[in-house]
Formats: C-alpha cells, structure tokens, sequence
C-alpha cells in the first residue's frame, strides 16, 4: 500500500511538471501573440478572432476528444498527441505572416483540447491513492509556476533587447522537455487506472452512465463561472480609471498566479477533510470580486485580484477533483469533456455580458455577478440533498 502511494505521489508530481513546462511554453506565448501577431501584419478584428476562435476551439473540442478517449480507452495517445501540439508554439519564430501565426496558436488550443480530458482522467486515478482534493491541488500548483514563469521569459528577452522570435525559439526548450517529462511518466505507470480500480466500489449497472448529482454540479459551476469577472477586464478598468500604474499590472497577475498556487494546496487538502460543502467557497469568494477589482481605489483593487487568483486556485483544483468523485471510471474522460466545454461555454458568455454591462454601468456588472453566485447556490444544494443518501449508506 505504501509503495502504491509513493508511486500515486510520483506519477502526480511528474503530470505537474509535465504541465509546468507546458504552461511555460503557452502562457508565455499567450502574453505577447496580440502584438507578436500585429508585427506580422495582422489587425486589432484578426487579433480578436483568433484568440476568440482559438479559446472556443480549446474547450469545444473537449467533448469529442473526452468522448473519444473514453470510447477507445487509449488515454495516453491523446495526451501525447495534444501536448506534442505544443510544439506550434516554438514554431512561431518560423512565422512571416499572420496567416502562419495564427494557424500555430489556433492549433496550439487544439492540442489542449485534446489532451486534457484524457489528462485529467489519468490524473484522476492516482489521486485516489492520496486524496482526490490534494492530488489536483499538487497539479495546479506545478501548473501555475509554469504559468508565473513563462510570461517571465520574455520579459527578460526584451529586457535584454531581444525580439518575438528570440522568445519563441527559447520555449523550444520547455517544449521539449513537457514530452520527455511525459515519456518519463508513461514509463513509470503504462497503466494508472490500475490504481483506481481496486478502490472501485461502483455498482456495474451505474458504470456506464453520468449520475444526476453530475449534471447538478456541472450546472452548478455554469452559473458560478458566468458570474466570474476575467482579469483581461479586470486589468482594462484599472488601466482606463488609472487605478493602478500599467507597469505594475503584469506583476499583478504575476501575483494572482502565485495566489493560486497556495490556495490550490489549501483547499485541495479541505476539499479531502470536508468533500464537496467546500465548493460553498466560490460563490462567497467569488461576489466581492467585481465590488473591490471595479473600484477606483488601488488598496481594494488588489484585494481583488488576491481573491481573483484564490477562485481560480478553487476552480482548477476542486472542480475538477468532484468530477473524479462524481463519475465512474469508464465514462469519466466524457466527464471532463462535457464539464469542460461547459466551463468554456460560461467563461465565453459571462465575459462576454460583463464586458457589454461595463460599457452601460459598473453596477450593472456587480448586479449580474452577484445574481450568478446567487443562482448557483441552489444548484450546490440540490447536489449536497442527492448526495447525501450515498454518504449514509456509506458510513
């Protein structure tokens, strides 16, 4: 049992890194393809509709390739082949047209849509070795140093008088090392579902269905998400108002990043003592947000970004640890798809109606946000009533 558990914290520990060099390619990407892309020849409406398309394909993707990997049981093909898409990125530096660019950013969020069901569903299953909550806090938390330090390399580069393509050259190196990373965690667990198999209790005639309590908690994180204020709207107020100075926004971010990382630890290891009545901290963390991150004043704007990195910390660990929870094994990589694309539908239409409220009324954005947090209680009721008859049979 212990060598099982050493093994279960090993494979978690190389998917983080695995993610971590990941995240030091992309989102080190993602902070300068808006002007990267307006060198090459690419107006302010192409710019828009490739990050717009781009993020849409990212998350709608996700429900056939969570389908998929469910259907053929071969998890590990595609992650490989939706990280091996990460090498689009590197490939910029190639790029002489905004035509080319935007084909390899584009195809970068596909590979992640690909890959992150199957991703996840993996991850899934070592975390039932050291809790389910702790497993993914682990993950998220590699996740975001990656994040923190991928933006961090071409700060550097054009510090040091470097250019687009010099950037883009060096996250080659990262590229490469999230696939030998990932060939080193294929090689110590060809087979992680082995971990969770054992502990599996699901009745066989449940096994190929998606429980009511799921469908409840996906609906559950719609409202909560849509009610979520994203920080590219968040940091274009304090910009505008002058809120804040705009050299210090990145660091800002920089900031939220790191906050999340810590609360990923935290409330993962709460999410295993307490279960699924953690997640009542989204909705109270979440409706401060747009009261302090829309303010004028600069000492309440950063409370809200501190709050603002704590929801993401909550959402991309515990949200995806209920789904592991929620779902049997065979149908889970469906799970994160269909999760996943509603996530992104959210995420997509909620930003989309606060950017729209903004430009009528800072109140009118606070009134919405707050409305989706409330509508969403409900929702995470209902899940905790149907839940509840399974924890008594259990105990």
């Amino acid at each position: 049992m212990k060598d099982t558990r050493r093994l279960a914290y090993q494979f978690i520990i190389l998917l983080g890194m695995v993610s971590l060099f990941g995240d030091i390619t992309y989102e080190g990407a993602r902070s300068v393809t808006g002007p990267f892309l307006s060198t090459v020849g690419a107006s302010a409406a192409v710019v828009g509709l490739v990050a717009g398309l781009g993020e849409f394909l990212g998350y709608a993707l996700r429900l056939i390739s969570g389908y998929m990997a469910d259907r053929t049981g071969r998890y590990w093909i595609f992650v490989f082949i939706g990280y091996g898409l990460i090498l689009s990125i590197p490939l910029l530096a190639l790029a002489g047209v905004w035509q080319v660019a935007a084909i390899f950013i584009i195809v970068e969020r596909m590979g992640k849509a690909i890959r992150t069901p199957a991703r996840d569903t993996i991850l899934s299953y070592a975390t039932k070795e050291v809790g389910r909550g702790w497993g993914f806090g682990i993950h998220e938390a590699l996740d975001q140093v990656g994040a923190f330090i991928g933006p961090l390399i071409f700060f550097f580069v054009f510090f040091l008088r470097g250019g687009y393509r010099t950037g883009f050259t060096i996250l080659l190196l990262p590229a490469l090392l999230t696939l030998v990373v990932l060939a080193v965690a294929r090689r110590k667990v060809p087979a992680p579902e082995a971990m969770e198999r054992s502990h599996d209790t699901t009745p066989p005639d449940t096994r190929k269905k998606l429980p009511k309590s799921f469908w409840v908690y996906t609906l559950f994180a719609f409202l909560s998400v849509a009610g979520f204020a994203n920080f590219q709207l968040i940091s274009y107020h304090l910009k505008v108002q002058s809120v804040v100075p705009e050299i210090q926004i990145p660091l800002l971010y920089a900031m939220a990043m790191g906050v999340d990382a810590v609360v990923a630890l935290i409330i993962g290891k709460t999410y295993d003592r307490v279960g699924l009545i953690s997640l009542i901290t989204l909705p109270l963390l979440t409706i401060p947000i747009p009261f302090l991150g829309f303010s004028g004043s600069y000492a309440l704007a950063v409370v809200g970004v501190v709050l603002w990195g704590a929801v993401m910390g909550i959402q991309e660990t515990i949200m995806r640890a209920a789904i592991a929870d929620l779902t049997p094994m065979e149908r889970r990589g469906f799970a994160y798809g269909i999760f996943n694309t509603a996530y992104g539908a959210s995420w997509f239409l909620g930003s989309l109606l606060i950017g729209i409220l903004y430009e009528i009324s800072i109140g009118y954005v606070i009134m919405f946000a707050v409305a989706m947090q409330v509508l969403a209680l409900p929702a995470l009721f209902i899940l905790g009533r149907s839940l509840s008859p399974r924890r008594g049979q259990e105990g």
